[in-house]
């Protein structure tokens, strides 16, 4: 499903104007990213958390010149879905998985 189509879904359940609707998602993932950057974690209860992780500086190889890089402590956006929506899912994909 992509951005388009959810705004569409979102727009007929409601009977909101898709544009109002874009403007509002557009917005929402707008203070998710901005929240992020800023080293902040966001909680939606039910849904899930998005979450600023650490990765630790760590040494790799690049195998086409044989040689060792180092590659510095980072930080990386996660996704950690709510224990009820991941049962949901669970619960919800019985007929596609037999597919």
């Amino acid at each position: 499903m992509t951005k388009a189509e959810i705004i569409a879904e979102i727009s007929s359940k409601t009977g909101i104007e898709k544009m109002d609707v874009q403007e509002t998602v557009e917005a929402f993932f707008k203070v998710v990213k901005t929240s992020m950057v800023g080293g902040e974690n966001v909680y939606v209860r039910g849904f899930g958390s998005f979450v600023v992780k650490k990765r630790a500086k760590k040494t790799a190889r690049n195998i086409s010149k044989n040689t060792a890089i180092i590659i510095p402590e980072h930080f990386v956006p996660s996704f950690k879905p709510a224990k009820t929506f991941v049962e949901k899912v669970k619960t919800g994909n019985k007929t596609k998985s037999s597919k």
